[in-house]
């Protein structure tokens, strides 16, 4: 008698997509983590990566900064694969210096979680302990006070050496601010920690009518020609500007990038504009160079403006409330 074969149904093959998704969604952040440390260790081992055991903490520097605003840049595109890729980026600078720090017997990766993560529960007592606040602007005024106790702590730790300690000295709400910082980054910080000791401006008024002040004494200092008088007033007025930026808490840095971007973009689209035409855009009479910046504004304009009934991103809604809210008079920012 023949034998009944059975009917094979058939079999549901997972695309590698799918199980490297699934497989993806098994392992724990710190399962992750722990293979990332792995790989990093590896291409710096012997027989690794040639170019990764070359690096050091010098070397690296550049690719720091650079992964940053490249983070920023991706977080604008709204593109969130990029922006998850470019934060990856980001944490493997965090592990690379670490690796270097380990490697010289300094320290590791785990101290540096250790570190933020102590540091974290200690700034906030008032989720980890029994500490009072009422708003935010408290949360940052006793984050700044923690800081500063912080601060007299480790100059009164005894040294290595075991010789006694002079006494601590008072410290400045304002130290903490690195001098390594760009300038613009700098006076953002600076300004930031006095406001919250409650050194600010009641409103943007003031702010405004500073600006006018410096404004005037960068004319004045240019009719003297004094380049160093230019030099100090000019960045006076950027100071204040600064100032405005982060009342209004827009972050200064950031604001200049966009407007160079932008500012690259029209100039690019005018040499094109002169182009078509067949001209070139450097022998354009300055009045034509005018005209034709008016008029790549004016096609950004309108190819920026929202359609009907489109309303307004909820990005931008956020953004509106806060300048509303930064021109209500403050009382102790």
């Amino acid at each position: 008698m023949p034998s009944r074969k059975k009917k094979r149904l058939p079999s549901r093959k997972r695309k590698p997509a799918q199980r490297k998704s699934r497989q993806a969604a098994q392992l724990s952040a710190g399962q992750w983590f722990e293979k990332l440390v792995a790989v990093q260790e590896r291409l710096r081992a012997p027989g690794g990566c040639p170019w990764d055991r070359e690096q050091t903490h010098a070397t690296l520097r550049s690719y720091l900064i650079e992964e940053a605003y490249e983070v920023l840049d991706a977080l604008d595109s709204g593109d969130d694969a990029k922006f998850a890729e470019e934060m990856g980026d980001l944490l493997l600078q965090v592990l690379f210096h670490s690796d270097i720090a380990r490697e010289q017997g300094r320290f590791t990766v785990s101290d540096v979680i250790r570190e933020i993560h102590d540091k974290m529960i200690r700034r906030h007592p008032h989720v980890f302990g029994d500490v009072r606040v009422k708003n935010s602007h408290q949360v940052l005024q006793n984050w700044e006070r923690i800081k500063a106790q912080e601060r007299l702590d480790k100059a009164a730790a005894p040294k290595n050496n075991g010789a006694p300690d002079a006494p601590a000295k008072p410290t400045s709400l304002l130290e903490g601010v690195s001098r390594g910082l760009p300038a613009m980054l700098e006076g953002l910080q600076l300004t930031r920690k006095a406001a919250r000791a409650g050194f600010d401006w009641q409103d943007t008024g003031g702010i405004f009518e500073k600006l006018r002040e410096e404004m005037a004494e960068v004319r004045h200092a240019l009719t003297e020609n004094n380049a160093l008088r230019a030099e100090e007033e000019l960045g006076d007025l950027l100071f204040a500007v600064v100032n405005l930026a982060r009342f209004v808490q827009v972050d200064p840095e950031i604001a200049l990038k966009k407007a160079n971007a932008k500012f690259q973009r029209r100039f690019v689209e005018m040499e094109r504009s002169a182009a078509n035409r067949e001209r070139a855009f450097a022998a354009l009479p300055r009045e034509e160079m005018e005209s034709l910046w008016d008029a790549v504004k004016r096609g950004e304009k309108k190819a920026e403006s929202p359609a009907p009934g489109n309303g307004k991103s909820e990005n931008q809604k956020s953004q509106n409330s806060k300048l509303a809210a930064a021109h209500t008079p403050s009382t102790g920012r």
